[in-house]
Parts: C-alpha cells; sequence; structure tokens
C-alpha cells in the first residue's frame, strides 16, 4: 500500500482528466476493498465553486458518480431554486470510496476515519489545483475537516468562511443529507430554508 502511495505522490497529472483517470486506481486506503468504483468529482472546469461532501453513498458507489442519491437530488433543486448555475460549480467528496457496513442486504454508511481522510486529501487537492474556485464548500465536518486540517464545530461555524492550508476560502455548511434524517416536517422544512440561506450565500462569493 505504501508503494501505491508513493507512486500516487511521484505522478505529476497534466490536466484534471488526467487525475480522474488516474483514481480509478486508486490504492491510497483500503477503502478500495469493499467498493464499487472510484467516484470522484464532476462538474465545470470552470467552476466559480467547488463543493465537497462527504464521500459516494451506496448509489453513487453503483453509478460512479457523486450527489446522484437522495441527498444530491435535494442539493440540486436547492441551488436551483437559490439561482446556482450547476454549468459553474463542481461537485465532489472529500473521500472517493464508499465506505460501509453490511447489514443483511443492505450497506450502511460508516463515517471514514482521519486516516483515510488524509489519505484522500490528495486527490482533493488535485481538483483544487486544476479548477482554482472562487470559493470552496465544505458539506458537514468530515469535508471540512478535509479542507481545513482539523476538525471543525460546523454548529459554530455554519455560515463563515474559514481558510484551507493552502489559503483557500472555505464556506462551511451541513451536508444536504442531514436534512433527509430530521423526523418532523416542520423542523426539516426549517432546516432546508437555512440550507438555502446558507446556498444564497455561497452564490454571493461567486463572482460574474
Amino acid at each position: 500500500m505504501l508503494m501505491a502511495a508513493e507512486t500516487a505522490e511521484k505522478t505529476v497529472p497534466t490536466s484534471l482528466d488526467a487525475v480522474r483517470e488516474e483514481a480509478e486506481g486508486c490504492r491510497r486506503c483500503d477503502l478500495y476493498r469493499n467498493a464499487t468504483q472510484t467516484v470522484f468529482g464532476e462538474g465545470g472546469e470552470n467552476a466559480r465553486a467547488v463543493f465537497v461532501g462527504e464521500q459516494p453513498g451506496d448509489k453513487e458507489d453503483i453509478e460512479g458518480r457523486p450527489f446522484v442519491g437522495p441527498a444530491g437530488k435535494l442539493f440540486d433543486e436547492v441551488l436551483e431554486e437559490v439561482g446556482i448555475d450547476r454549468k459553474k460549480t463542481y461537485v465532489t467528496n472529500a473521500v472517493k470510496h464508499f465506505k460501509f457496513e453490511p447489514r443483511g442486504k443492505r450497506r450502511i454508511h460508516s463515517k471514514p476515519n482521519a486516516g483515510e481522510i488524509r489519505a484522500c486529501r490528495w486527490w482533493l487537492d488535485q481538483e483544487l489545483t486544476f479548477l482554482k474556485p472562487e470559493v470552496t464548500v465544505a458539506l458537514g465536518a468530515t469535508a471540512a475537516r478535509a479542507l481545513v486540517g482539523r476538525p471543525v464545530p460546523i454548529t459554530k461555524m455554519r455560515g463563515n468562511i474559514v481558510q484551507s492550508a493552502e489559503g483557500v476560502p472555505v464556506f462551511i455548511t451541513v451536508h444536504p443529507s442531514s436534512l433527509l434524517r430530521i423526523p418532523d416536517r416542520e423542523a426539516r422544512h426549517a432546516a432546508r430554508a437555512q440550507f438555502a440561506d446558507d446556498m444564497r450565500k455561497v452564490k454571493a462569493l461567486m463572482k460574474g
């Protein structure tokens, strides 16, 4: 595994497509062993905003695309509602393989640990290097930790901008999947409205 990691570090990709192709064979941590495939980011290469989630879910792992599950559909709805052009965005995850626990026929999401986040940071670095976004949005605690390099209290820092280790502005908010887990209908509606307000702030940070 160390040899694979060293090889990846020595490789100098010349384009985002080259990074995506290289990531298909990623062995930087053990998550690849049970996942169906690497789920790399996607979106416009002139994206003004990069949205970073936690990791692929079950549907993303099967389809090989990020943000195509229920949380992704909610995310798309909110972006459309606030007027963010999806062509000017790029969506990806802090961890590119699905981490789960088998439970009968179901695969239950399992939170990535610090080592897995750190191992996958190389791919996220490459995405940000080629994209050079005006703002990067951390959707949840795992994304914030990956971008900032330390744990970030989401409730306290939500709606604020912090700097990544590379000096990239990082807007902090929740992951849209958290809205789907709220059982009370009124509370869920209020949480969705708050998330939409966060996305309006992101839109204001996108130049042009």
